[in-house]
């Protein structure tokens, strides 16, 4: 790897481009990085797993190659399938030219092959960044299939024979917990939990994303949040992303500090569904979370 990478260097990058972390993070994935490991990244939704694969993208200045994990997902759409209608046309097209049926051979070759994510990180000519997002939705035979690429980073296709990749791409994978992942996978990978963050950290996220909110309302968002997060009642908790997004509705509303009445009128911002609305309404309401916000008490 790179002398001039370090965990100086990834300190550095993550704050220039706005992420707030903590000093594990930035060990742990310099270490995968050393390591040349994929970092397998666990926690709730929304606390900021797949942002960190944009990050290292960004940091490195080099593509973002997405597997979306689902259901179902197979080797065909994950790795590689043939282009079968490009390679009937040219058997057409051979066979009206009256061409050698020699040339049809070549029919199995890259020319006809489309690439998948997996395929496409291992081929390309410099090193990529490669998300396996939500891999804890997969099936587990799929995970099984993964061993062999993470492992090596190779990937055997019958027609072609194994294929190695020219330049080992720093892969992220990232689980929401929905189901447990197999010890194979977990060894092959450094790992990484990520959490919401604390009231502190959030009011740094918020001052970096949104500054223009001002050191009042940024430090009563994050403590709403925190408080909304506590309850045990609210199902989807909101994200960090939505945090940013109900400071970034604040600002626009020419708020500087929260109100009950603008707290009840923006709740679809932060809250996504209306069971957790309701809860809301019934158990805190906007002008409790706005007295807890400011007074910074939630016993």
């Amino acid at each position: 790897m790179n002398k001039a990478i370090s965990a100086d260097f990834l300190r550095k990058k993550f704050k220039e481009m706005g992420y707030i972390c903590g000093e594990e993070v930035i060990i742990t994935t310099y270490l995968a990085l050393c390591l040349k490991k994929p970092i397998l990244i666990e926690g709730p939704p929304g606390v900021g797993k797949t942002e960190m694969a944009k990050v290292l993208a960004g940091a490195f200045e080099t593509e973002l190659i997405r597997l979306q994990g689902y259901e179902g997902l197979d080797e065909n759409k994950a790795l590689y399938e043939w282009n079968y209608q490009r390679q009937l046309l040219q058997i057409q097209i051979s066979k009206e030219n009256r061409q050698p049926k020699e040339l049809e051979e070549d029919l199995f070759s890259f020319a006809y092959l489309l690439e998948r994510p997996l395929l496409k990180a291992i081929r390309t000519p410099y090193r990529v960044v490669l998300l396996i997002d939500e891999v804890d939705k997969c099936d587990e035979e799929f995970e099984a299939f993964l061993f062999e690429v993470l492992s090596d980073f190779q990937v055997s296709i019958p027609e072609l024979g194994t294929i190695k990749a020219k330049h080992i791409p720093i892969v992220v994978l990232t689980s929401n917990s929905e189901r447990e992942l197999s010890d194979g996978l977990k060894r092959r990978c450094v790992y990484l939990y990520l959490d919401f963050p604390s009231i502190e950290r959030e009011v740094e996220i918020i001052k970096a994303k949104v500054p223009q909110a001002g050191e009042k309302l940024t430090l009563e968002i994050a403590r709403a949040i925190n408080y909304i997060r506590s309850n045990p009642d609210i199902k989807k908790k909101p994200s960090i992303a939505e945090t940013i997004d109900w400071a970034r509705s604040l600002v626009a509303l020419n708020s500087d500090r929260l109100q009950g009445s603008l707290v009840e009128a923006t709740l679809n911002i932060f809250l996504k569904s209306q069971t957790d609305q309701l809860t809301f309404r019934e158990q805190i309401g906007g002008e409790e979370l706005v007295q807890k916000a400011r007074m910074g008490v939630f016993k």
